[in-house]
């Protein structure tokens, strides 16, 4: 079982990090107007992307390592705890409906699981055994990407993920919002975006929080972009399931394609609403079946199946 740190070694840990620290230039905050607290928040979130901006060679380098990883069918794993775990599951959750990834492609784990995202399981992020058996259960091959995600970068649920995980050769990232982290020591590819003291002492929903969002916006977005599921800045890829998406879906061919919406409408149907295979029904003059077999043989890429087309 994971042993229980020491109360005053784990305070003199906490105290050592960048994000629990002190400001005592913010100690009479609550005293303040609203308008000034609000202020002083948006200027310290101005720091965050430029704390991005300095690790984007690491992020992009992880990007093409956990492309070229699903491209051969592995998956995306994202594991962490509190606000980490559930900036995971949120990276996770939106990728079905926006690229039509397939169930379980992009999973995100929580320590404490699904429960922990709107309730706190005490004690749950400081469990490596808790997070080795969530990473058994998926039965991990080398193909696959594992990204512990924690702020301070010391949370034993993520780094006992990102060992595990590299202990069976998944690609592993660490990503964190302090120097010198034993998440980022872990892993394979470790990613550090440190960003400061909080304007709340040791709120790592703040600043780090957002880091974290821009982080995964990147590996999840980028990834996808180089997996060919977008046409342009054209999410065509994109999975029907309601209302605005189908809005979203004739627009998507109309920008790609310029056609009216009696060709739009025609071409869904034919491809029985896949977006991908109606602009390429479109554009190259082929029919629903063509079109499918295009993208099958061009690994799912509209340029590559156009060009196909084309001859």
């Amino acid at each position: 079982m994971t042993s229980q740190p020491d109360p005053s070694e784990l305070r003199a840990a906490l105290e050592s990090l960048t994000t629990e620290a002190f400001r005592p230039d913010l100690a009479e905050i609550d005293r303040l107007p609203t308008l000034d607290i609000a202020h002083l928040m948006n200027e310290e979130d101005t720091d965050v992307p430029a704390a991005v901006g300095v690790r984007l060679p690491q992020i992009a380098a992880v990007i093409d390592a956990v492309a070229a990883r699903m491209a051969r069918g592995g998956r995306l794993v994202y594991a962490g705890a509190g606000t980490a775990g559930r900036l995971g599951v949120l990276d996770a959750s939106e990728c079905p409906p926006t690229f039509n990834t397939t169930p379980g492609q992009v999973v995100g784990l929580i320590a404490g699981g699904p429960s922990a995202v709107v309730t706190s399981v005490e004690g749950a992020e400081d469990s490596e055994e808790l997070a080795e058996a969530d990473l058994a259960a998926l039965a991990l091959t080398p193909d696959d990407t594992v990204i512990g995600v924690s702020a301070s970068g010391r949370t034993p649920y993520a780094v006992g993920a990102v060992r595990y995980a590299r202990a069976r050769g998944a690609l592993t990232v660490g990503l964190a919002c302090n120097p010198g982290s034993a998440l980022a020591a872990a892993a394979e590819h470790g990613i550090e975006v440190v960003v400061g003291p909080e304007l709340l002492t040791g709120s790592t929903r703040l600043k780090a929080g957002t880091a974290q969002k821009l982080v995964l916006n990147m590996v999840s977005t980028i990834t996808m972009i180089r997996l060919g599921k977008t046409y342009g800045n054209l999410m065509v890829d994109v999975r029907a399931s309601n209302e605005k998406l189908r809005a979203r879906s004739r627009r998507i061919v109309a920008l790609a394609t310029g056609a009216d919406e009696p060709e739009i409408e025609a071409a869904l149907a034919a491809t029985d609403g896949e977006v991908k295979n109606a602009i390429l029904a479109l554009l190259a003059g082929v029919d629903g079946p063509a079109a499918a077999r295009l993208l099958e043989e061009s690994g799912g890429h509209l340029r590559a199946a156009l060009g196909a087309a084309r001859g």
